[in-house]
């Protein structure tokens, strides 16, 4: 069974992904840097190459991330907007930054209309309109 989510355990961190491969990419480059710095005439070419390598493993790393949050934002946009449709026969208003949806998905149904007017008027943060949120709604789903 899935712990009860809530503001203070929502954040997901992946350990293979945050940690462990993180780690070893942060070692392959501090490595590689080291071995460029140590390398004489006769193997500069190849310590270069390796530092190419991790700053690509590196972008590899950033852009795979960020390409998946990319798309999924735009899913939460739809649902949100749809939501919002469904429950005030509005449509979301355009007035809303990505972070505030993002963090207004986690809004129960009865606080969420009230929770779209109080980040327009109020120019809450994510943080802050997550705090304020009384009735949670988990989403297990996002990575």
């Amino acid at each position: 069974m899935k712990k009860t989510q809530n503001y203070s355990n929502h954040v997901r961190l992946v350990r293979g992904y945050h940690g462990y491969t993180f780690f070893l990419l942060l070692l392959l480059i501090i490595g590689s840097i080291s071995l460029l710095i140590k390398s004489d005439s006769t193997n500069w070419l190849n310590a270069a190459l390796l530092l190419l390598i991790a700053c690509i493993f590196a972008s590899f790393f950033w852009y795979a991330r960020s390409f998946a949050l990319k798309a999924q934002d735009r899913a939460i946009r739809a649902e949100e907007s749809f939501r919002y449709y469904v429950l005030t026969g509005k449509t979301l208003p355009t007035g809303l930054r990505m972070g505030q949806i993002i963090a207004l998905r986690f809004a129960s149904d009865e606080e969420f209309p009230v929770l779209v007017e109080k980040a327009l008027q109020e120019s809450l943060s994510p943080k802050d309109i997550k705090k304020q949120i009384q009735n949670w709604k988990a989403d297990y789903n996002r990575v």
